[in-house]
């Protein structure tokens, strides 16, 4: 037996685990994917349940709360106690949603649809988050980077899909794709089975090497803490704008059909998952602040441009913001579980809970602006966000992570 775990301890601290890091992507592609297929037909769901604007931020809202509101509690949660099973529960909740979504006749079954697919993100960001860090090997940047691009990548090819295949067969079709959700199930039950095996050399190996940065008192990290929730609040009310109401943006105002909208909805989508994997990287080597200050504050001027831009750089400008604008969740991630280590749920919870609750939020309230005014000056209102990255100015300056020497021999880390 003691063999047996000298054997698997290496493998967690000591080396990025791929395996594990790619399992955990192509489920979150497959969890996001599910959730985006939704905000990609809502052109359809509002011309055939007959919905206003405010009914549409609604549906997002619900989705995005749901998820919000549970993340943080089951991060803490998972904190004290690790479920890794509790991976394949949370698929199956989005599984259950999307079939919900598929076979719903009114406006009540589609929130309860959207309410089962953001309480099955609820339960698996803030545990894969964790299990993401475990298969890091140090390197936290790029591990929450390749999980996070999963989950954008998803995002991006939803609305395609919906193009190609949901709107031409009907709302229907959409049960599907259930059958991504069933392998997702099987996958994430082995990486539970992984992350059992591994649990305990992690806990020793992050306890030894996870410390709290120096010369920082409690009210400064709290402080610091505040400031990435607003830099993720105008991240995501912004991304909220474009995932929910660009396709409107673009039919309203450029007058293209459905398809091409939802076409170039995946393309802004793919730059935004393309930005998430680089961010991770870029910021283990040249310090997650200075991509959180460049990503944020950087996006700025092209924001302020879109709604003023034809067609073409209106496609450009598109994909510049999806790269820029991306590449600062998974630092503000790390960085945040850098401020208070040993809380990897919690923490993870936190950020994509807040970020999930503000986009249902912002979303809601957009929708409603929308309403009274037009999809124009919401875009116009939106452009100004990025301006609160002027915040960062106020982090702490936290080295960026180097790759240790960690002994290679099990029996050093479990010293």
């Amino acid at each position: 037996m003691t063999e047996a775990r000298v054997q698997r301890v290496p493998e967690v601290g000591t080396k990025v685990v791929y395996k594990i890091l790619m399992a955990i992507s192509v489920c979150h592609f497959v969890n996001d994917m599910i959730s985006s297929l939704l905000p990609a037909i809502y052109p359809m769901l509002k011309g055939s349940f007959n919905l206003s604007f405010a009914q549409i931020g609604l549906i997002t809202l619900v989705y995005q709360t749901t998820a919000s509101l549970l993340q943080p509690v089951i991060g803490y949660w998972t904190d004290k106690r690790p479920r890794p099973f509790s991976l394949p529960v949370g698929m199956t909740f989005a599984l259950v949603g999307l079939i919900l979504l598929a076979m719903a006749r009114d406006f009540t079954s589609l929130l309860s649809g959207a309410a089962l697919a953001g309480t099955g993100a609820a339960v698996f960001h803030p545990e894969s988050s964790r299990v993401a860090r475990m298969a890091s090997g140090s390197q936290h940047g790029l591990a929450q980077s390749i999980f996070q691009v999963g989950g954008n990548a998803g995002l991006a090819f939803g609305p395609l899909l919906a193009a190609f295949f949901v709107l031409p067969r009907g709302l229907e079709s959409m049960a599907w794709f259930s059958l991504a959700a069933f392998v997702g199930i099987v996958l994430l039950w082995g990486v539970g089975v992984w992350a059992r095996d591994h649990g305990l050399s992690w806990k020793k190996f992050s306890t030894k090497h996870d410390v709290r940065p120096r010369n920082l008192s409690n009210a400064r990290i709290a402080w610091s803490i505040v400031i990435l929730l607003a830099l993720l609040f105008s991240k995501f009310v912004y991304l909220a704008c474009l995932r929910t109401y660009y396709t409107f943006y673009l039919i309203g105002k450029f007058h293209l059909p459905e398809n091409a909208a939802d076409v170039r909805l995946f393309v802004l989508l793919g730059a935004v998952a393309a930005g998430t994997l680089i961010g991770g990287p870029v910021g283990d080597r040249i310090g997650r602040k200075n991509v959180i200050w460049c990503s944020i504050l950087g996006v700025l001027p092209f924001t302020m441009m879109l709604p003023y831009a034809n067609l073409f750089w209106t496609d450009v400008l598109s994909i510049v913001i999806g790269l820029i604008l991306a590449s600062a969740f998974s630092v503000i991630v790390v960085f945040a579980q850098e401020l208070v280590p040993g809380k990897v749920g919690m923490v993870s919870g936190l950020c994509f809970g807040f970020a999930f609750g503000v986009a249902g939020v912002g979303a809601a309230l957009l929708g409603w602006i929308a309403d009274l005014t037009s999809i124009n000056f919401v875009f116009g209102l939106c452009s100004y966000l990025p301006a609160v990255g002027l915040l960062a100015t106020f982090l702490p300056n936290i080295e960026p992570p180097r790759l240790r020497k960690i002994p290679q021999r099990a029996e050093a880390i479990a010293d």
